[in-house]
């Protein structure tokens, strides 16, 4: 796959309008439109808590990764807020994630921070 339509998008806001109105609304449409090849959606710190906390965030994970984009989210942060079997069971995959974002960095790849 072409490293320039694969878009990371490292959500690490625990705003719940900022989740809808930014992160999901964005990346649902980026993948309903063919804007990008491929979308991986990184949980990072406290949108893990807003996602474990949040019934409706949870519909919009759900709804992401219907739309066909790779969920994934940091081992280290969700288990800190003690969210980690409930992403894993929303099918979300939980990683640690330092080393690949270091290496998404390193190569230049296509990365949002919200």
């Amino acid at each position: 796959m072409n490293a320039k339509n694969h878009l990371y998008i490292l959500w690490t806001s625990g705003d719940p309008i900022t989740a809808k109105k930014m992160v999901f609304m964005y990346a649902i449409n980026s993948r309903a439109q063919g804007w990008w090849e491929k979308l991986t959606l990184i949980i990072w710190g406290s949108s893990a808590k807003l996602v474990g906390a949040d019934t409706e965030i949870q519909e919009y994970v759900q709804k992401a990764l219907e739309a066909g984009i790779h969920v994934t989210a940091c081992k280290a942060c969700a288990d800190q807020v003690g969210v980690s079997d409930l992403l894993d069971t929303l099918g979300v995959e939980v990683k640690y994630w330092g080393t690949p974002l270091t290496q998404v960095l390193k190569e230049g790849e296509k990365l949002i921070t919200i």
